[in-house]
């Protein structure tokens, strides 16, 4: 025990994966909504022609904590664009036709 107290103490946390969860989940569209006291993502494979998807994982989170994750994602992206280039949205190539984006917002 005092050693998970000393892990927590230094904001280090031990994360444990199962198999089946280190696998992951393919996600081309992601659906988000909130309530006053949390927001839900829906991960979403939406394939391409098909009239219906199916939510593969869904992940509930509070505001403070899915601010943390937007932060997180920012800076990941920006460290992944630094080293690979930046990433081009479709929607950037045709303004006129408004955003494609598969990821929707509610």
């Amino acid at each position: 025990m005092a050693n998970n107290n000393e892990q927590q103490k230094q904001g280090q946390v031990q994360v444990n994966m199962t198999p089946e969860v280190e696998k992951g989940v393919y996600s081309n569209l992601a659906i988000m909504g909130f309530t006053p006291t949390e927001f839900i993502m829906d991960f979403v494979f939406h394939h391409p022609g098909m009239p219906r998807a199916n939510v593969q994982s869904r992940v509930v989170m509070s505001p403070v904590q899915t601010k943390r994750l937007m932060r997180l994602l920012e800076q990941n992206m920006a460290n992944y664009e630094k080293n690979f280039g930046t990433i081009r949205l479709a929607e950037e190539n045709t303004p006129q036709n408004g955003p494609i984006s598969p990821f929707k917002v509610n």
